[in-house]
């Protein structure tokens, strides 16, 4: 997991070609004009999807993990807590969903504050939960852009 301010991006783009562009799409578009939902960057190799939400106590709520997507989440609006872990031995609480790209975990974890101009970017052992609130509900709009592996 990297947890940085979007200003520090530019650290990380030496990663993977893929992840430089997503950088560079959250650094040279206007998020604040982005429609709700997805938008192709390119193809299925590279895409964003736009979000807005109020946070929640965790209530119900699992960690997730992906295997063929890094997400590279980026705090628009708002501020959430999101709880974070390392995948172990940890056993999956539901199935790997193929067409969606997730499987669910109950686990302890640690909680992260996410804030207006952070990005964090999760990669396939990074369990994560986010859209948790910080002591009370907050209106959050995210980007998170799927860069796939």
């Amino acid at each position: 997991m990297i947890l940085d301010k979007i200003e520090n991006s530019g650290i990380y783009k030496c990663i993977d070609t893929r992840l430089s562009k997503a950088f560079d799409f959250l650094q040279t578009t206007d998020l604040s004009t982005l429609s709700l939902g997805k938008h192709i960057i390119d193809g299925d190799k590279l895409y964003a999807v736009v979000f807005e939400y109020e946070t929640q106590p965790q209530g119900d709520k699992s960690l997730e993990s992906h295997i063929k997507y890094i997400d590279v989440q980026y705090m628009i609006e708002g501020t959430e807590q999101i709880g974070i872990t390392t995948l172990k031995d940890q056993k999956s609480t539901k199935e790997y969903d193929h067409e969606n790209d997730y499987m669910l975990f109950d686990e302890s974890f640690d909680q992260i504050t996410f804030k207006k101009g952070m990005f964090a970017v999760f990669f396939p052992d990074d369990l994560h939960l986010p859209g948790l609130d910080a002591g009370m509900n907050s209106k959050v709009k995210k980007i998170v852009v799927k860069v796939m592996l």
